[in-house]
Order: structure tokens, then sequence, then C-alpha cells
């Protein structure tokens, strides 16, 4: 896992718990600090180690669309790869989305609402909209802080309340925002550290569901272990090291 900041990441827990479960027992996952300027020099040296791949997040899912070989059309189309996957030749590498797959899964059992507004405007908002568009929702609004960078937003709110709320956005960004009536509407925060956030406290507060990101770390990374291993995710292991960690003494 390639990130900045990374320290906080449950994803190597989450790959770690897949290995074992699938009995494969020389693979290895760690999490490593790793900003923009470094990205080809790191995703360089993990080739060399001959590992099958490497998940990204902020702030290096676009970032790395330039240094890909090939791209699958999903992550082509939304603008952002999350996983890498190394090929038999050092540097032809392969980039996937996993985060829309995810996003599909973890809101699967919601039904399908007419709107939705996304908070944010980065690859995880692209990945979120394109998840929303294959669901089927009608209408999508993206708020932005800075709407300038994308076109057809509209801007920050100061309150939220819409069928459906995906806040795409670090821990922090959205604590200011007020809820309306959401009794019966669903709020979908991808953080899962720390938990809950002020967003999703006031909102299970006033009465409505909410959905937390580790639902979404748990399905993305599910999707990440079928394509670097070939393997069917064991979804429930994976589960189960994030949410019931051992006891360490």
């Amino acid at each position: 896992m390639l990130g900045a900041p990374i320290a906080h990441s449950l994803s190597p827990a989450l790959h770690r718990a897949a290995y074992d479960a699938l009995g494969l027992t020389s693979w290895t996952y760690r999490a490593i600090e790793c900003t923009p300027d470094r990205l080809r020099e790191v995703l360089s040296g993990l080739d060399d180690e001959g590992l099958a791949g490497a998940s990204l997040t902020m702030p290096l899912k676009r970032a790395v669309l330039p240094m890909l070989a090939s791209i699958e059309p999903l992550a082509a189309e939304v603008g952002a790869a999350n996983t890498v996957l190394f090929g038999d030749v050092a540097g032809e590498w392969a980039g996937f989305n996993t985060d829309v797959l995810g996003m599909v899964d973890a809101l699967a059992g919601i039904g399908v609402p007419g709107t939705a507004t996304v908070l944010g405007a980065g690859a995880t908002a692209a990945s979120a909209v394109a998840a929303l568009s294959s669901l089927g929702v009608r209408r999508v609004v993206v708020r932005a802080r800075r709407p300038g960078l994308v076109a057809d937003v509209e801007p920050w709110p100061s309150a939220v309340a819409d069928e459906l709320v995906v806040s795409t956005v670090p821990a922090g960004v959205a604590d200011g925002l007020a809820v309306g009536d959401v009794r019966g509407k669903v709020l979908f925060d991808v953080v899962y550290a720390p938990w809950p956030t002020p967003l999703a406290a006031a909102w299970s507060a006033a009465g409505g569901t909410v959905i937390g990101g580790l639902e979404l770390l748990i399905a993305q990374a599910a999707h990440q272990v079928r394509l670097m291993t070939g393997h069917e995710p064991p979804i429930e292991a994976m589960r189960a090291a994030v949410t019931h960690p051992p006891i360490v003494d």
C-alpha cells in the first residue's frame, strides 16, 4: 500500500489475513509512505522485488496514470487507478480501479435512490460517481470545495440531506456540515478512522442510515486480492482481521 499519509491504513491487515486464509505463506504486504514525486521510483523498487503489484491511496491514484503501460477501461473512464499489477517485463505496469466495484458492493443493499450528492471532487469522488451511475441513480450532484477544478459541480454546502450522500473527503473536512431531515436517507462516508466522523454521528442521531468507510475498504481490497492472487477473496477472514483484531501481548 502506497500513499501519504499511510500510517493509519488497515490495508496490510486485510491483505495479510487474505493471504493467510488462502495459504499463500510466501506473500507479503506492507504500507509505504510515498508522495507523487517518488511514485515511479518506489514502484520500480517493488517491481524489482518480484511482487505481484501494489495498492494506491491518496494522493497517487491519478498521479500513477502516465506511468502505466496499460489501463483497464474502468480506471481510464474514472481517471484514477488504485491498483497496479506488475508484468513479466520490468516497468510494464497495468492499472485497475477497484474503488468503483467496492462502492457498488457497499451500497448494494440500500436500493437505488433517485438522487445522490457526492462531497468532494477528487479521485474517490470520480469513482463514487461511476458507481452511482452503474447502480442506476438518475441524478448526482457533486459538491466541491474548489469547484473551479471540476466541471458541473456546485459549491460546498453548509448542510446536506439527500436520498443518498456519499462523502469522499478526508477526515475533518466535512465535520462542520449540518444535516437536515435525513430519516429514511443514507450517508456513505468513506472515512474509516477515526470513526464515527462528526458527520456520520450527526446523521445517525437525526435518524438516518450510515454506511462507514470500512465497508468500502473491505470490498475494494477483496477485488484487489482477486486481481493480485487469482483466488477468490476470503472476505469473512478479511473482515474479522479489521473488526476483531487479534490481541498482541
